[in-house]
This record gives C-alpha cells, structure tokens and sequence, in this order.
C-alpha cells in the first residue's frame, strides 16, 4: 500500500510512522524546512527558544504512547504558579505534589481557604476519570463550571484566568470546560516538562522514529492539490493508495474543502529574553494575578527549570502575551521590564535583553463550548482521503498525536476492508 502524508507535524509524523511499521510504503511531505508544525525550537549562540511558550504534559496518554520521554531527558516544572501583581508574590502550590511548599500555600491570600479545599475535591473527582470521556455529552465554558462548582470570583480573577489563560489564550475563561477538565486532571496525575534540548526534539524524535520504520520524510515540498487519490507536489502528479492531510486547518481545509475543519484562532507573542539572575520563582511559572492592562499573561524561568536552554551561567526568561498585540519587538521588551520591576520593586531589570521574539497567529484553533461535536471525522473527505491534525480532536499535543494514530487505523481498517 502506498500512503501520502501532507504536513510534518506531530499528527503526521505519528501516521507515518504507524503506517510504515505496518508495512506500508509510506511518504511525507512537509512544505516548511523543517517539521514539527507548531511544536518547534530555535537554536541560537547557545541558546533554545521554543516557538512560543510550550511544554508536555507528561500524562498525556498519546505522548506516552508515542514518546520515549528517557530519550528526552526531561525537565520538570514545580508544580503549582508563583502569583504577582505590583510588589507582591506569593506561591500557590499543590500541597500533595509539593508538600515542601504546603505552608506556603496554605498562607496564600490570594486564594480563600474554601477555594483550596474544592480544588482538592477537583483533583480527587479528575484523578480517575477517563479524560476522553469529558469531550462527550453537554458543555460550558470554564468560567461556568468553576462558578457552577462554587469557586469564587477571586479564585477565578487571582489564578484561574491567568493559568488557564496561559492554556488556552484566553482569560476570559470562555472555553470550552472539557479542555480545562482534561488538562486538570493530567496536572492531577502527572507533571508538566520541557525536553533538554527544547521541545523541538519531540519533533525530532518523531521524525527519526518514522525514518527507522521506513517511512520517506520529504522537507521543503510543498502540496498543492488533493484530488482524491491523486496529489501535486510541486508540479508533480503522484497517486497513492491514499492521502493522509495532516496539514495546519487553514490549509487542510484548503487541501480537502472539508468546511467543518475549524481555522479560527487564538495567538500570542512570546519573547526571549537574558537576565543577569535567576528570579526567585524556582522552577514555577510567574502569573499576572492583576490582570494589569499591557502585561504578560506569564513569565516563564527557562534556565531553571532546564539550563540547557542557555549558555553556562546565563539566565533565559520568556514572556507571552496573549492575543496579537502591535507592539513593536522593543515595546513588547519594555512593557515586561515595567511588569517585572513592579513585581519585584527591589530589584533593577536593566540588564533585561531581548533576545528573540515569536509571533505566533495560529497558536490553537478556538474551542468554544461544544466546539468537539462540530469537528471533523478522520474519514470526512471524499475519496482515500483523511485528516489528521489536532483540529479532529482538540488543540492540544495529546489531540495532535492521538489524531495520527486514528488516521493511520482508519487508513489501514479501509484497505483491509477493500483486499478482502
């Protein structure tokens, strides 16, 4: 069996390898230099920078399933966030996780102790749920269901718009409630890592696991038409067996005119910064607690959780800012030197250096509530034809690979159907 798969990123990366420890005759193409998609990392004067804020969550059945995390060399994250706004942090933490940090937590003023003893009801009631039974049956928004489990507007405003805001881009807590159910209960069970080398070596692990199974990885070609059994790769006609799409959604939907694949998006700047000293966040994340109009969702301290990611004895900080704000590179720079010198009015951040910045659209497609039951089927187009990508499941890694697996048994269940 001969199979095409359009796009290099982590849906059909995982098809193709499936595919090819199958036996089939398998060949990607992938229009960019290189693959990973939106899972990316920049190399640069000894420096990693991923393409925006990403991490693993290391629960994620998929990526357990496809990934050899030993390989990786992981880096965890402290569990919980350090929460700041204008001379003030404090830690909010998981106290069974983290019991070194329990005091701590318990003392938080940003969060009421009513609204600590129903996150750990949470926990408890995700902690063994089967996680892809929540994108089935009725839906709400995030905001909706913390509301609806009587969390109160302090919690929601204080951690959850700035944590799940981080997760979704979005900190008005209007998505969907499954994502947030899944990813809670993944944090519940697991740990949240970054890749030595930068997560760009998932993608680099994919692709060489998929070149050993025999499948042919093709970079710099471009598809640009899908007809059926039939496609063009630049200018040339080839014909397969079938095509897998595992292109981005705007161009999959180009590709297939499947018009159920979503392309509306969410997006956001992150940039890169050095600083002549680690913040005393540990290896957690620093949230906006306030809200404070022009700052960072989240700033990000990347060499202590994974030193690698610099040079020896530097310090790389990251700071995202949702949506697609117009600033230029050096305004972006100023408003997270203004952010951390409120937040830490002892310190002076003048060494504070930009370093790289990543614009990034297309971060996640929008996941209303609900959105799960409009996406597309794996076998939506006409024809051999299939989708893969993250936009068949939910934005997310663990959809981006699952999708590559449901591809992969569809394609291979239709051709069994068909010789038989």
């Amino acid at each position: 069996m001969n199979v095409v798969v359009v796009g290099g990123g982590l849906a059909g990366l995982v098809c193709a390898r499936r595919l090819a420890s199958e036996g089939a005759d398998v060949t990607l193409f992938e229009q960019e230099p290189e693959v990973g998609g939106r899972v990316r990392s920049t190399r640069e004067d000894g420096y990693t920078f991923d393409r925006g804020f990403q991490v693993l969550f290391t629960e994620y059945p998929a990526a357990k399933r496809e990934l050899d995390y030993d390989a990786l060399d992981l880096r965890y994250f402290t569990p919980g966030a350090c929460l700041a706004r204008p001379g003030e942090r404090s830690v909010l933490s998981d106290p069974l996780r983290d019991p070194g940090a329990a005091l701590e937590s318990a003392l938080n003023r940003e969060i009421s102790l009513g609204d600590k003893l129903r996150t750990l009801v949470l926990r408890r009631q995700l902690s063994t749920v089967d996680p892809e039974e929540l994108f089935s049956g009725g839906d709400q928004s995030i905001r909706a269901a913390l509301l609806e489990r009587n969390f109160s507007e302090k919690f929601i405003e204080n951690f959850a718009a700035p944590f799940y805001g981080g997760i979704t881009l979005d900190r008005s807590l209007s998505s969907s409630a499954a994502t947030f159910a899944y990813t809670f209960a993944m944090l519940s069970r697991g740990e949240i890592a970054v890749p030595a080398a930068g997560m760009g070596a998932i993608p680099d692990q994919l692709v060489d696991a998929a070149r050993a199974a025999g499948a042919t990885i093709e970079t710099d070609r471009e598809v640009e038409v899908v007809d059926g059994d039939n496609v063009s790769v630049d200018g040339e006609s080839i014909t397969a067996d079938a095509v897998v799409v595992a292109a981005d959604p705007k161009r999959a939907r180009e590709l297939t005119g499947v018009e159920s694949i979503p392309t509306e998006a969410q997006g956001c700047v992150t940039q890169w910064y050095s600083l002549g000293a680690e913040l005393d966040a540990g290896k957690r994340l620093l949230l906006d607690a306030a809200g404070e109009d022009g700052a960072p969702n989240q700033i990000v301290p990347h060499t202590a959780v994974a030193p690698e990611y610099a040079p020896d004895g530097e310090t790389l900080l990251s700071a995202t800012f949702l949506g697609e704000p117009s600033d230029s590179d050096s305004e972006l720079t100023e408003r997270t030197r203004r952010t951390l010198s409120a937040w830490y009015p002892e310190r002076a951040f003048d060494s504070l250096t930009a370093l790289h910045t990543d614009r990034v659209p297309f971060s996640q497609f929008v996941q209303p509530p609900g959105f799960y039951t409009t996406l597309p089927d794996v076998r939506a187009p006409e024809g051999s034809v299939y989708l893969a990508g993250d936009h068949t499941q939910w934005s997310s890694i663990q959809g981006a690979m699952k999708s590559g697996r449901v591809a992969s048994e569809a394609v291979l269940e239709d051709s069994t159907s068909q010789s038989v």
